[in-house]
């Protein structure tokens, strides 16, 4: 096994920044490694951090990031959008379905990116009006429910968290629907644990700076806060976001079925013919073993790439995506990225685009055209191509998904 002190170039797909720091980024900012840097001179970071192909500039600690610690965990590094991730269904349908529906019925793709908008609440703050439209969404309300009775996770910020359920959001969230290499059809989407998730994370991240504030921890950073193992804020941490994780996994499960079932119904069909479904998170903390030593892993901003295990890993609107396989690297801690990661602000996307170079960007593919989707031109984000290619040791592609269709939260 490599010691992560070692040289660069005995270190096949990755480079070293500092003495903790594994790089798997081609572009990369100098504000990135310096924060990479900082996080892994904290002291219960081991054996080193690693910086995924997609990393960039977040709050505290980069987005592209896979911290182990041990004994503590930074709730400001797992991030606002517990549990946040991609969920993706591969059909039984293939684009000649497609064309031949619209064809024989004269139905559009615009008629259903609009089913799919009545179905999914989007933008921050629009939730479910009502909770029994679809049969299948009760059983997910009694699950966590009781799971947070069960380990007393305390709801009480957050009382419309049932009709947050199914609901999209904002920023970079989105929904598609996708061809692969083979033409097979493919039902897409991104988000996380919504309202509820950013209120519980909102909580622990400032009860972690309070605890370090009282015992006079220096810190490089704020968000860098930690909760150590053993105390009752450490456990009570770890117990909502175990219920925020689940809420996020649940969340993107309930509106790939009320996809699959606009899908079906704009079909024709009875189902959507599922072929496989793939849901896996991006902003997390499990238990895992590292080096022959137990941590708390955090990946913020990547998925898990164990041996075998399988991910998505999107572009941004207009480019492709992938659905890959983990290598099980553990030079990269079993990791890989989880998406093209941004180059430019939503502040500095608006001045240096338009609307109209939007339009162009997004040719042939059927979405709403807004100026308010600006700041998500693919060219604010990194090129999701050479993402990939950094990632060659880390992931292999089984497929490439080009989207057709996009909705986005505003």
């Amino acid at each position: 096994m490599t010691h992560p002190e070692v040289a660069s170039q005995n270190l096949p797909g990755a480079t070293c920044s500092g003495r903790r720091v594994k790089n798997w980024a081609s572009m990369i900012e100098p504000g990135t490694l310096r924060q990479a840097e900082e996080v892994a001179a904290m002291p219960f970071v081991a054996p080193f951090v690693a910086l995924m192909p997609d990393a960039h500039v977040g709050m505290g600690s980069s987005v592209g990031t896979v911290i182990p610690t041990v004994d503590a965990v930074i709730p400001a590094a797992v991030g606002v959008d517990i549990g946040c991730g991609m969920i993706g269904m591969r059909t039984g349908f293939s684009r000649s379905d497609i064309d031949r529906r619209i064809a024989t019925v004269g139905t559009t793709l615009a008629a259903l990116r609009e089913s799919i908008e009545d179905a999914i609440p989007l933008s921050p703050g629009n939730y479910n009006t009502g909770r029994d439209r679809f049969a299948f969404t009760r059983g997910r309300y009694e699950e966590l429910a009781e799971l947070a009775a069960s380990t007393e996770v305390d709801l009480s910020h957050s009382p419309k968290w049932r009709e947050q359920l199914g609901s999209l959001g904002g920023g970079n969230h989105f929904i598609e629907l996708c061809l692969d290499e083979a033409d097979a059809v493919w039902l897409f989407l991104h988000s996380g644990s919504r309202g509820v998730g950013n209120k519980i994370a909102q909580r622990h991240i400032k009860i972690a700076q309070r605890l370090c504030k009282r015992w006079y921890v220096p810190l490089p950073h704020q968000d860098l806060a930690f909760l150590p193992q053993g105390t009752d804020e450490f456990r009570r941490y770890l117990l909502d976001l175990k219920w925020a994780q689940r809420f996020a996994y649940l969340n993107r499960a309930e509106m790939m079925d009320r996809f699959a079932s606009v899908f079906a119904e704009w079909m024709g069909v009875a189902d959507a013919q599922v072929v496989e479904t793939i849901n896996c998170h991006h902003n997390y903390t499990q238990r895992e073993e590292h080096f022959g030593k137990q941590v708390w892993l955090t990946r913020k901003g990547a998925v898990d790439a164990h041996e075998g295990v399988k991910a998505i890993i999107p572009g941004s609107m207009g480019t492709r995506s992938y659905v890959v396989q983990g290598k099980g690297n553990p030079e990269s801690l079993c990791s890989a990225p989880h998406g093209a990661g941004r180059r430019f602000s939503r502040t500095e996307a608006r001045k240096r685009f338009t609307q109209d170079d939007l339009r162009k960007r997004m040719a042939g593919i059927e979405y709403r055209d807004s100026a308010e989707f600006v700041d998500e031109i693919p060219d604010a984000y990194k090129d999701i191509d050479q993402v990939m290619e950094d990632a060659r040791d880390l992931v292999t592609v089984l497929h490439q998904l080009r989207q057709i269709l996009n909705v986005k939260g505003t």
